[in-house]
């Protein structure tokens, strides 16, 4: 169904944080999608965002009716959703944690001047190392858990679930598999729950596709894990599909959709862990983050989420929280 941006019966305004590569192909993909009525660009470069958005708003009639400003951050007001993805950009070679102490400080500074205009938004972080970013954002607003939202393992699933349709000769759309934990290097594979057509994937095979073996598995896991690092090592950044799993979160928000998505968002008692933003399938919808679904874990990987866990609140705590 295609749903206006008016579904609820108020204008979408949503306000881009970060007017780079990233940011002005979430509005590009936004109006595509017809998500929003408003889009404001903000960046540290006026001229930048000024820019970006004079070039969409130039293509308009070929999208659904929308309006594409650039301002500053007080031109958050309004805005349902604000997307931040400012911040310095991961170098070839540097992990997403190495970033930490430069982003964590520009958040610091931005998030309360975000909200002295938008105080009833809902953030939605994309800057890496989104996970310790989120946390950061969520205890420097001082909001609820269910309107601070990182962009997570949304796109490793993605990668994920892509790579096993092409193995398994099968359709994406017939994948049912997660990645969660950090977005980053200790990120988690659910094997055990995976499935294909609703038949567990270590049962699953057919004439076109024989069942997968350990070194299929790792070598799946390791595109995945590796995916953004081989594309900044050859042109410099990500952003067509960080975009797509952005657009994707936007959409679960603003259509209401009770989706299930593994965003980063704050867990507490969740399989035991508690006070860290990690990625695990949540339900999504208008208010933000809701319920966290409750997987049937294997041993091995529970205990790599709980690793994974304990590395993100050991790099939060870096930033002085």
């Amino acid at each position: 169904m295609n749903c206006s941006a008016q579904e609820f019966g108020q204008p979408n305004r949503i306000a881009i944080v970060g007017a780079g590569a990233v940011g002005s192909t979430i509005a590009y993909a936004a109006m595509i999608q017809g998500l929003a009525h408003e889009i404001v660009l903000i960046d540290a470069v006026a001229g930048k965002a000024e820019a970006e958005a004079k070039d969409l708003m130039h293509g308009s009639m070929f999208v659904p009716a929308v309006e594409v400003s650039a301002g500053g951050l007080e031109q958050c007001k309004g805005a349902r959703i604000v997307v931040i993805t400012a911040g310095a950009k991961q170098r070839p070679g540097q992990t997403r944690l190495e970033l930490v102490a430069t982003n964590a400080r520009i958040y610091r500074e931005m998030i309360p001047k975000i909200l002295k205009s938008a105080p009833e938004t809902l953030l939605l972080v994309v800057s890496n190392p989104v996970d310790v970013l989120t946390y950061v954002s969520l205890k420097v607003s001082g909001l609820p858990r269910s309107r601070v939202i990182g962009s997570g393992t949304v796109l490793d699933t993605s990668r994920f679930r892509s790579l096993l349709s092409k193995r398994m000769n099968v359709a994406v759309g017939n994948i049912h598999a997660y990645i969660v934990g950090e977005h980053g290097d200790s990120e988690v594979p659910l094997w055990s729950s995976a499935q294909v057509a609703n038949v567990p994937l270590q049962s699953f095979s057919s004439p076109a596709c024989p069942a997968l073996t350990e070194a299929d598995r790792a070598e799946i896991f390791h595109n995945v894990r590796d995916a953004a690092a081989k594309v900044i090592a050859a042109k410099g950044a990500t952003n067509w599909d960080v975009v797509l799993a952005v657009v994707r979160i936007l959409e679960a928000i603003l259509r209401d959709e009770q989706s299930v998505l593994t965003v980063s968002s704050l867990l507490e008692n969740y399989c035991g862990i508690s006070d860290v933003c990690i990625s695990v399938p949540c339900l999504m919808g208008r208010q933000g983050v809701g319920a966290t679904l409750p997987l049937p874990y294997s041993e091995p990987e529970l205990a790599a989420l709980k690793h994974s866990a304990e590395l993100l609140k050991a790099t939060a705590r870096q930033t002085g929280f």
